[in-house]
């Protein structure tokens, strides 16, 4: 690896090595003590007892005395901008904003406060001592302001999440005419993420792209990387790739950043593909943590256990396996993958744990089906002293709501405000609703709503819908519809659910009603996309496949399979098909959905006795589900399949899950 050494221009306290951060005198990067060149000085007492008080100052602040500093401070009339810098630096270092607004109101006393290197930092003190109404006030009253003074506070809103307050400050910066550079760009771009996402903050984010390519910055890798991500935050993949695409020069950074944007936005093959990439092409990027973390999620989302494994080793070998977020990750991407043995054998592991690695074990064996394990997990963290977050909450909830039950995810849920102090959040209501729907406990669903301090929003409203699915409420399906309808119009899975709720009720009219809503609002449903990993290759299968090679002999195979476990008792369930359509044409739909193909895919491509592992991108139908269960009795295979919600694990022809899905 090739390291690159970078001169320094002032070498103590904790601003220096930002670059809004210049020295605006030749002085002050003398050393402190320095023969003068002036005969006249070397025989002036006052002289030589205010540069013996500055050296003494600076020597308190450097040696952690920063209140001796202070006292000394009140005894020299002159004090040099240097001192009042290792004395601005030394307060940020000891978390003290009471001596870093006396120094602040002693430099305004000896008219030091329009120097705009010490605005700078004094910016950057009061943001890292976390008052940025201070910055502000030190911003407002500088009237010579470079732009390192706007940087300064462009990255104290930017830290402390003031996005739109910094994008405000930009366009007037703009305005005025003052050129923007690498690090000003940087801070604007963040801070349209670091805002309430929104259409406003998006077209900021091009209208400062745009300034980027007229003002020659495309070329900055540091700048172009934020705007990457930036892209990625929004969802817009092609815009981001365009970006990656573009980039003169990519570092490790940027590549990460593109594979988190794939891994994150639902392209999982893509990130594992660009990862082959930057490992074959960028000689000078080596992995780092970050990059592992995207690459694991990705496995996870694919169900990719062969990938999974060599990743590992990989993480093995170049000593990565100590760091907690790559282990934590872990975890989840093997229990992502069907092998929770092999998770808790890396918690297990794991010499030091926080509350996201107790989330990481709760979540895998809440997502198996294994309730009761979950909870005990919860209990262990308690005792041993890590206090749950909020996600710790939604995940004991989640893993409640897969195996039925109620009344232990009744106590959690009372217990966040009471015992941890935790207020529930619109997750939490959505988890409980969940709960309470599934369980077709559907009046205490709506009091559970009704009482909700807040207006539910979409993933309390969408919870309500599927619950209402699973158990044909058409009432209050309706009723969530019509809610989810406003707050996301242009969801089209919420439509589709209702159109499927319809058709189980055979209500057809109402099913070409929806459909037509569709059509209207120029929406279409998410095709049915099943993926699964053979020989550390990942095929995906798309429901009606037509591009698959295999494709035909996939549909011979099934129409034999059907046939035979036909004769076993198998029945299929054509009531999944929003289609009033007769029996035959219906089980040629449900024959053609992408976990059926997948599940052929499997048995041809694989020994007798090897398990099939697949992962669907939709909930499992009941034909699908029922289907499964008679082939892994038919074939004398494990069927390991992950939906949407939870893991599906197919054996002798009974499934995990205990038909509660």
């Amino acid at each position: 690896m090739r390291v690159l050494q970078i001169p320094q221009l002032v070498r103590h306290g904790p601003f220096q090595s930002h670059p809004c951060c210049y020295t605006s005198h030749v002085s002050s990067r003398l050393p402190v003590c320095f023969v003068s060149l002036n005969p006249s000085s070397s025989t002036n007492p006052t002289n030589d007892i205010t540069n013996n008080n500055n050296d003494l100052i600076q020597s308190l602040c450097r040696g952690g005395n920063l209140k001796q500093a202070i006292q000394v401070l009140c005894t020299e009339p002159n004090p040099t901008q240097k001192t009042f810098e290792v004395l601005i630096c030394s307060c940020a270092q000891h978390n003290s904003l009471s001596d870093g607004l006396d120094v602040h109101h002693r430099l305004v006393g000896n008219g030091l406060d329009q120097d705009p290197f010490l605005a700078t930092k004094l910016i950057n003190m009061y943001c890292e001592l976390g008052s940025v109404d201070h910055a502000c006030k030190v911003f407002d009253e500088t009237q010579e302001k470079t732009i390192y003074v706007w940087n300064a506070l462009f990255r104290a809103l930017a830290m402390l999440g003031r996005g739109e307050e910094l994008l405000d400050l930009y366009g007037q910066m703009n305005w005025i005419g003052i050129p923007s550079n690498r690090f000003t760009y940087t801070y604007a771009l963040k801070a349209c993420v670091v805002s309430e996402l929104s259409i406003c903050s998006f077209r900021k984010g091009k209208e400062i792209h745009a300034h980027i390519l007229r003002h020659g910055y495309e070329g900055h890798v540091h700048v172009m990387t934020t705007l990457l991500d930036v892209y990625a935050k929004f969802g817009c993949i092609s815009y981001a790739s365009f970006v990656f695409g573009a980039m003169p020069a990519k570092n490790i950074v940027s590549w990460s950043a593109m594979i988190a944007c794939y891994a994150k936005n639902e392209m999982p093959v893509k990130a594992l593909e660009l990862f082959q990439l930057m490992m074959l092409e960028a000689c000078d990027s080596v992995p780092n943590p970050v990059t592992m973390v995207s690459v694991l999620q990705a496995c996870a989302s694919l169900a990719a256990l062969e990938h999974g494994k060599l990743v590992h080793g990989y993480i093995i070998r170049k000593g990565l396996d100590s760091i907690l977020p790559v282990l934590n990750t872990l975890i989840t991407m093997y229990g992502r993958c069907g092998e929770i043995s092999t998770g808790q054998r890396v918690f297990d592991y794991m010499k030091k744990r926080d509350v996201v690695s107790w989330n990481s074990l709760i979540s895998i064996y809440g997502m198996h089906g294994f309730g009761k394990k979950a909870i005990q997990i919860f209990e262990n963290m308690i005792h041993n002293g890590v206090s749950p977050s909020y996600i710790s909450f939604i995940t004991i909830l989640c893993a409640c709501s897969h195996a039925g039950l109620v009344e232990e995810g009744k106590i959690l849920f009372e217990s966040m405000l009471s015992k941890y102090r935790i207020r529930p959040r619109m997750e939490h209501y959505a988890c409980m609703v969940d709960l309470l729907g599934r369980a077709n406990m559907f009046d205490e669903a709506m009091k559970l709503i009704e009482d909700m301090d807040f207006e539910p929003g979409q993933t309390v409203w969408g919870s309500l819908l599927g619950s209402c699915r699973i158990h044909c409420n058409v009432e209050l399906a309706e009723r969530a519809s019509t809610m989810l309808f406003e707050l996301e119009p242009m969801n089209a899975g919420n439509y589709v659910l209702l159109a499927d709720i319809y058709a189980k009720a055979r209500m057809w009219n109402d099913v070409r009603r929806v459909r037509k809503l569709l059509e209207t609002r120029g929406l279409q449903k998410i095709p049915s996309c099943s993926w699964i990993e053979i020989k550390r290759k990942i095929y995906s299968l798309v429901s009606v496949e037509e591009y698959n090679p295999q494709i035909e002999e996939l549909r011979a195979f099934l129409i034999t399979l059907l046939t035979e476990i036909k004769n076993q008792g198998y029945v299929p369930q054509t009531n999944v098909v929003v289609y009033d359509l007769d029996e035959e044409e219906k089980e040629r739909i449900v024959l053609g959905h992408s976990g059926k193909l997948a599940v052929a895919f499997g048995l041809i491509n694989t020994t007798k006795g090897e398990t099939i592992r697949i992962t669907n991108n939709l909930r499992l139908c009941e034909d699908c589900h029922a289907f499964m269960k008679f082939i892994s009795k038919f074939a004398k295979r494990e069927i390991l399949l992950r939906d949407v919600n939870r893991f599906h694990y197919f054996r002798d022809g009974v499934c995990s899950c205990g038909d509660y899905w």
